[in-house]
Formats: C-alpha cells, structure tokens, sequence
C-alpha cells in the first residue's frame, strides 16, 4: 500500500514487481486486488491478461488482453484499498475516514491506538498518514480478525508501520505500556464509554479521542462518560452524496413548442445555429443526477480532547 524506498519516504515512482499487490480498475465500481505472480493469469470479461506482462510497468499503467481489452494496474492506495478490501465487519468509507483522520490531528511521527481493528479500513488511512516515523497500534478481540487484517498489512506493505495485537479493550483497557503516549485514540466498540478512562490515560496532555458509533444512544452514553475528563466534545454524523455525470440525447424541437423533456433535468448546451430543419433535432446535453446507490448513515463520529492539567 505505501511503497516505501530505502530512505523510508512514501512513493508509488518505483515500477511493479513480483509479489507485489496492485488494485485491476476495470472502471468505477469495478476493481479488485491482485498478487502480482508470475506464472499467473488474471481472467476476466475482458480476456485474459499475463501477470509477466505487468511486472516491469509503472503504477497507473494501461495493460492489454489477448482479446484486446484493457485494464488499468494501479497502486494500492488506502482509498482503493477501502474499495475492494473483503468486508469482516463493518467498515468507515472515505467520507469517514477523511473527517477522523483530520479532526485527531493525526501527521507524521505520531503515535495512534485503535480499537478495534475489524477490516482493517480506517488502519491503512492512519499508516499513511503517520509515516514515516510515526506507528499505529491497533487492537481487536477477536484473534482470527487480526491474523486475516496482519496479513492485509503484510501484503500491502505497511507492517513496519502497524502492530496488530488480541486484546479486550472494553474489559482490559489499553497496555499499560502506552500510558501518556499515545497523541491520539479511535474506539469502534460496542460500548466505548467502558473505554474511555483506559484511553484518557493512554493520551498525552490535549491528546484527542475519537468514538465511531452507529446508534445515538450510545453517543450520548459516551458523551456523559467523557465529560469528566475531556473537552471540546462534538460529535458528527457524515453523509456522503455522489452524482453521476453522463451525456445524454436531447430533442430540441421539444424546447422550441414548450414541452416537457424526455430524461431528468440537467445543464443543456446550446444547439449549433447551423442546424436545418431537416436535420437531427437531437443534440448531446451533459446530465447530473444524484447516483441511486449514494450511501447513507453510517454512524456517528464523537471527538472530544483531554484536559490540560496544569
């Protein structure tokens, strides 16, 4: 995922190479992770295409079947990862991820506890955002989901970055081993108001916490916890709405006697004046309208900063 040189420094400039993860875009909802090996064969509607034909080939590069089809070989992003990752849980998408990771300040150099692991989606977006000096420990009870998100880590490339470790964080707390270091903490638990006096502890002084929580009750169960020791309490819900952006056919001659158009409303062009009567009276218009699949609530975010003791 963050293709790190022999300085440490991120790069995706380096060219594609046995055994590494690329992500196939095939186009917009149509992507999928693929090892790079070999003696192997990627199949798809496409034709078949020859994993010895991309290694050599720069991330971004278009890479064509035997039928002539192409797909496009492109770096595993933490964005893309999201996309195609395989769903253990439920996971924060982009909109999400972007909000988090801004409101905990998290930059290069810090150190950041999570809990729980789950998919591993909002991991890979702090990994990137603390290289490279900086380290993400994140927890999860549940063993098997760890194994699976330290092999994701492994295979996109960022385990030098990330420790995934088997813990209770709601019964245990955090390791006593992180106590007033950590800059910032992401709970994605069922009860995060248990762990919330474990994580003040963990965060260095106006260190910042955030909670993802799909129900308002428990917001507000957590927001009576958190008001004890922390401030700056706010919590948000983020809905993302996409629009698909396409050309469409319109008939003119509907415009000229006043009706009503054919298709959703959209942002016409003018016709070419050079038009005859004769002519097609059709013309190409650009349509926006909202996607059908847009998603909705997600959860809701709670951040909130601990208390300067003076």
């Amino acid at each position: 995922m963050l293709l790190m040189d022999s300085s440490k420094k991120i790069s995706f400039n380096r060219c594609i190479r046995e055994g590494d993860l690329v992500i196939v875009y095939e186009k917009h909802d149509t992507m999928k992770a693929v090892k790079v090996c070999e003696n192997s064969v990627l199949q798809n509607r496409f034709g078949v295409f020859k994993h010895l034909d991309w290694i050599g080939k720069p991330f971004g590069s278009k890479v064509f079947s035997n039928k002539g089809g192409f797909v496009y070989l492109l770096a595993p992003t933490p964005e893309l990862w999201t996309l195609v990752l395989s769903h253990m849980t439920q996971i924060l998408y982009i909109a999400d991820i972007g909000f988090v990771v801004m409101y905990l300040e998290v930059v290069p150099g810090c150190l950041v506890l999570e809990s729980g692991t789950g998919s591993g989606s909002l991991t890979t977006s702090f990994a990137r955002a603390v290289a490279p000096t900086g380290h993400v420990y994140t927890f999860d009870f549940h063993e098997q989901r760890a194994a699976s998100a330290r092999e994701d880590f492994e295979g996109t490339g960022i385990s030098n970055l990330v420790t995934v470790g088997v813990r209770d964080i709601q019964g245990e707390g955090f390791p006593d081993e992180f106590s007033g270091l950590a800059d910032s903490v992401f709970l994605d638990l069922p009860q995060p108001w248990l762990a919330i006096p474990s994580a003040r502890n963990m965060l260095k002084q106006d260190g910042t916490l955030c909670s993802f929580s799909p129900c308002i009750e428990q917001v507000q169960r957590s927001c009576e916890t958190l008001r004890s020791d922390f401030t700056d309490i706010r919590t948000f819900e983020i809905l993302l709405r996409t629009y698909e952006v396409r050309e469409w056919k319109m008939d003119h001659s509907k415009f000229e006697d006043g009706s009503s158009i054919a298709g959703p409303p959209c942002k016409r062009r003018q016709p070419s004046s050079e038009a005859s009567v004769g002519d097609d009276t059709s013309f190409p218009a650009v349509v926006a309208r909202p996607s059908a699949e847009t998603r909705g609530h997600t959860g809701y975010l709670t951040f909130a900063r601990r208390k300067c003791v003076s």
